[in-house]
């Protein structure tokens, strides 16, 4: 199930004539900090994680290999919100199994935080100056945040 963004309109004032949309964000990109690699031995880092439905939480409870270990949950649910892992287009449980530990924590912590928080932002403090700032944990390229 793919989603796509709906268009809800623009606030008055915002200087945009009135004719421009904000977009509902409903898909979040990401970067692996391993990767995840395939059979063929190319590392895929960048990915894409749409929000979840209540299907998306109620759905992997009737899977019986869930039923069995509790744990698999978070390897069912992980499939079905993850639209892409570089050119792989169908992540499906058997692709969640294959990442490495580190991969799969960073999802599930991923997931918390676009389905209850709505961003992928972290407040931060650098250790040795004590700053505060924030960081988007969706990864990017180096010097973005």
């Amino acid at each position: 199930m793919r989603r796509t963004t709906a268009a809800a309109p623009s606030r008055a004032g915002d200087g945009a004539g009135g004719g421009a949309e904000a977009g509902l964000r409903t898909e979040f990109p990401f970067r692996l900090p391993r990767g995840y690699v395939d059979e063929q031995g190319t590392v895929h880092h960048d990915g894409v994680m749409r929000l979840a439905t209540a299907r998306d939480e109620l759905v992997p409870l009737r899977d019986d290999r869930v039923r069995e270990n509790p744990a698999y949950l978070s390897v069912v649910l992980i499939s079905r919100v993850v639209t892409r892992i570089g050119t792989v287009d169908d992540v499906h449980p058997g692709v969640v199994e294959d990442l490495f530990a580190s991969d799969l924590a960073f999802l599930q912590d991923f997931y918390r935080r676009i389905n209850a928080e709505g961003h992928t932002r972290a407040a931060v403090t650098c250790p040795s100056c004590r700053e505060e700032f924030a960081v988007d944990l969706a990864g990017g390229r180096l010097g973005e945040s």
